[in-house]
């Protein structure tokens, strides 16, 4: 072996050092405002991200070095012969244990951030009193039911109910939660910007909470391939001021509730009013 092989395992560990550290700057990182996650659970999640990306790229580095350092000694000296290790159990106790400590480490470090996500008893007692929407995901659209104004969301649909498809609208500066489900196969709801994942399982109705940290528009995307148009199961989120939430709860009212001439069926206070026809 030549040293044109030292050269090409040198080359590896320092192409990937470099494109990690150059991917912020091109794009290739996370997506949305500096790669900064849109919540602040987000951020310890992208926080656990790193840390297991420093501890893998050492790792990496680590071996790769190694690698070459044996490679280059043995291209120039050639007289040397290798020491047989095999059946070693010293070392193989320490490539063991090491590896068990750090992933025994990790599992540790990260069961705050998923006892804050998954843990129902974890929750924002805000988030779990008054649920905004039921999502429910399916071939291939995500539909979204609202409780009325004033009125807390219940497991049935009710009559004065309020629906959407493919545009659910929240409020920002409180956590949220909705109740996801599907209507017929396995679908994953995911936040990119936001960092929020999770399953939707039909038959079971799955709680899922998360706190935008800025407002804006961010994408809804199945993250499941749940069939030959799952590609279409985009949809948006609109994080927006409490009083922008509220007008755009009172104008999903009004259009759903219009009754043609110049009546609304029902509004929050579950009685007919005057609506203005435009």
């Amino acid at each position: 072996m030549g040293k044109g092989w030292c050269l090409f395992f040198l080359f590896w560990p320092v192409a990937a050092v470099v494109s990690c550290a150059m991917a912020p700057m091109v794009g290739w990182s996370f997506p949305y405002d500096n790669a900064q996650a849109a919540s602040n659970l987000g951020i310890r999640i992208d926080g656990l991200f790193y840390l297991i990306l420093i501890v893998t790229a050492i790792v990496f580095v680590g071996t790769q070095a190694v690698l070459v350092y044996a490679l280059w000694r043995g291209v120039n000296n050639r007289e040397e012969r290798a020491t047989h290790i095999h059946g070693n159990h010293k070392l193989e106790l320490i490539w063991s244990i090491i590896p068990g400590v750090i992933l025994l480490f990790l599992a540790l470090y990260q069961m705050n951030i998923w006892a804050d996500f998954r843990i129902k008893k974890f929750y924002p007692e805000v988030a779990v009193k008054d649920p905004i929407a039921e999502v429910t995901a399916r071939q291939f659209e995500w539909r979204f039911r609202y409780p009325a104004i004033g009125k807390k969301l219940q497991p049935k649909p009710q009559p004065d109910d309020l629906y959407t498809v493919n545009e659910l609208h929240v409020p920002f500066g409180r956590p949220v939660m909705i109740q996801l489900r599907s209507d017929d196969v396995q679908h994953s709801f995911f936040l990119p910007a936001l960092r929020i994942k999770q399953d939707a399982l039909p038959g079971l109705q799955i709680p899922v909470w998360f706190e935008a940290n800025k407002e804006g528009v961010y994408d809804l995307v199945c993250a499941e391939l749940c069939g030959w148009g799952h590609y279409k199961m985009k949809a948006h989120v609109i994080v927006e001021s409490e009083e922008d939430y509220q007008n755009y709860l009172k104008n999903l009212t009004q259009q759903q509730f219009y009754d043609g001439l110049g009546k609304i069926a029902a509004n929050e206070n579950d009685s007919e009013s005057e609506a203005t026809e435009k």
